[in-house]
């Protein structure tokens, strides 16, 4: 029964190109045909067909009118005239697809779930085998000494890689299929919204931050038809960017706020400052760097932080344990009612595509700041999400004329159709130029089989030595030790028992519009309430006046502003950094 028809381009190949074609869509049978011409199609002269079962539709994240289907270890690329007949094509697959998922067997036999289970985990567990012997054979080929044979025996390490890929894919469609069973019928009432929040009643968000985001996510099988309906956007090695995630995995704050909890331990930051020669310097920053990471992730269970709005801004402080009272501000400042014994945070969205991140940070009596930039992209890796986060930070110790660059490792969702987690992977580097001073820090994925989760090693050398003077081994969000070539061993940071220094910010009646906590304020506390249909709503009124705003730009013209940083080169740094306001 044909359900849709109509004309489409087809890619063939690099020499021919997008070629038309004419389309129809069999529902009942899961076939979508094509033709030469409406013509051939009255004649009955097929050009060729794609089968839909098992299929996986996949939107281009650079055009909006083009499409693709994965389906049987191949994709298949097509352009609709325009967004809206790509939509329209888009439904009428989808809904294809879903007819062909069935519980039958191969002969109509009904599969019990824990055959169905069974089946899925054998699966599952051959896929492990399979990446793991073409590991080994990746490195046998790198170890290979001629390089003709290695380039030779490189191309059997391609279709490797490839039939992994749509294995995943196959994992993953099984997945939703088995969740689908499970999936209770929605009614059809419709929501009516709580009104947006006014400057009548922000009492009722006195203590809306305050709250610890611990809501166990449990497994995402209740989630089952969404996790599907999101898995059908994308496609592997997509980029993410334009990928609308479901809000029931949000986090509950900005991720501008998530970078401010880099300095959820500030007095070990600041103590950099105070340390008297380079090599203690050195020491103390590898020491803040390795315990930054776990209070931006307080559960275990990965929630995403809401995207920034492009000139979002969030602003915070903290106190010092033990540091001298005073009133005295910092004239200039990133914090106006900031002291000068606070270490004061600022940070702003200074690009939407793609998207970027920039923060500086400083505190004014020790003298030392921190100027940064995270320019996140994410992609869809099959059963789990990667985030490469691009950019870099400086620190600067003013007092001895010394500056610390280090890079950040990437992020990494894993097990996103049951209980989603949070890995960090990644070698970092932290290098000071005029002491010579440097280190490397590694963040271990944990191995398909055994081995540990959240490993980090680090290592700390001396100008101009390859041996390290200290090694550091232990868990990112744990315990890590250090092994001195001097024989001495430490606890060099221990997460579970350092305390978490709370951030100061302003009430939200005293932020300005494009703050943080104010301008999410109406999703957060939907979130809290879980009254997830009215989150989502709030979500999109704020990405659609985001993208009605930089249409109306586009159109006149208008280049956007940022307020506190600016570009310089390939790096974006702060305007008003505590060195100019020195000099």
């Amino acid at each position: 029964m044909s359900v849709m028809e109509g004309p489409l381009s087809k890619w063939t190949n690099i020499m021919s190109g997008w070629q038309f074609r004419w389309f129809v869509l069999d529902n009942s049978a899961g076939i979508l045909s094509y033709y030469i011409s409406k013509e051939k199609m009255m004649k009955g002269s097929r050009r060729g067909c794609v089968r839909l079962r098992g299929a996986i539709i996949g939107i281009d994240d650079e055009e909006d009118s083009t499409f693709t289907i994965t389906v049987d270890q191949k994709t298949f690329h097509f352009q609709a005239r325009d967004s809206d007949e790509r939509e329209r094509w888009i439904d009428a697959l989808e809904s294809a697809i879903e007819r062909q998922h069935s519980p039958a067997g191969p002969l109509g036999r009904l599969v019990s779930p824990e055959e169905f289970e069974r089946k899925l985990m054998e699966t599952d567990a051959y896929l492990q085998l399979l990446i793991d012997q073409n590991n080994a054979l990746h490195k046998r080929i790198e170890e290979c000494p001629d390089l003709a044979t290695r380039e030779r025996y490189s191309v059997i390490n391609v279709t490797t890689d490839a039939m992994i890929e749509a294995i995943k894919h196959a994992i993953v469609n099984l997945q939703i299929s088995k969740e689908s069973l499970k999936e209770p019928v929605l009614n059809g009432s419709a929501h009516v919204l709580p009104p947006i929040t006014t400057e009548a009643n922000f009492n009722h968000f006195k203590d809306l931050y305050d709250l610890q985001d611990e809501e166990d996510l449990g497994s995402m099988e209740k989630h089952g038809s969404i996790i599907g309906h999101l898995l059908s956007q994308v496609r592997i090695g997509m980029d993410l960017t334009k990928v609308v995630l479901p809000t029931f995995i949000l986090e509950r704050r900005s991720l501008l706020e998530m970078y401010a909890d880099f300095f959820a331990h500030p007095d070990y930051f600041c103590k950099i400052a105070d340390m008297p020669t380079p090599r203690d310097r050195m020491v103390q920053v590898v020491r803040w760097y390795m315990s930054a990471f776990h209070a931006g992730r307080p559960s275990e269970i990965a929630k995403k932080p809401y995207n920034p709005i492009l000139g979002e801004t969030f602003q915070c402080f903290w106190t010092l344990p033990d540091a001298p009272e005073t009133t005295e501000t910092v004239p200039g400042g990133p914090i106006p009612w900031g002291t000068q014994e606070n270490l004061c945070f600022i940070a702003e969205q200074v690009s939407h595509h793609p998207p970027i991140s920039a923060f500086y940070a400083e505190h004014y009596n020790k003298k030392i700041a921190l100027d940064g930039y995270i320019w996140t992209k994410s992609k869809f890796l099959g059963l789990s999400i990667g985030v490469h986060m691009i950019g870099q930070s400086i620190i600067s110790v003013l007092n001895h004329d010394e500056e610390y660059i280090f890079t950040f490792p990437n992020g990494y969702g894993r097990s996103i159709l049951t209980v989603p987690w949070v890995e960090l992977g990644g070698k970092v580097q932290i290098t000071c130029a005029k002491t010579g001073y440097n280190a490397n820090i590694e963040f271990h994925t944990k191995p398909f089989y055994g081995g540990k989760k959240h490993r980090i090693t680090g290592e700390i050398f001396e100008p101009n030595v390859k041996k390290p003077f200290v090694t550091i081994d232990g868990e990112w969000n744990g315990s890590m030790y250090a092994k001195y070539s001097t024989g001495m061993n430490e606890i060099f940071v221990d997460t579970k028992k350092i305390p978490i220094h709370k951030k100061r910010v302003k009430p939200l009646d005293q932020q300005g519009e494009m703050e943080s906590r104010r301008l999410w304020k109406d999703v957060t506390k939907s979130l809290i309430t879980k009254d997830v249909e009215a989150a989502t709503e709030f979500k999109r009124q704020l990405e659609q006046r985001q993208r009605d705003e930089a249409k109306e730009r586009k159109e006149s013209g208008v280049k956007w502003e940022t307020k506190n940083f600016h570009e310089e080169g390939e790096h974006w740094v702060y305007d008003n950094p505590i060195l100019k306001r020195l000099h």
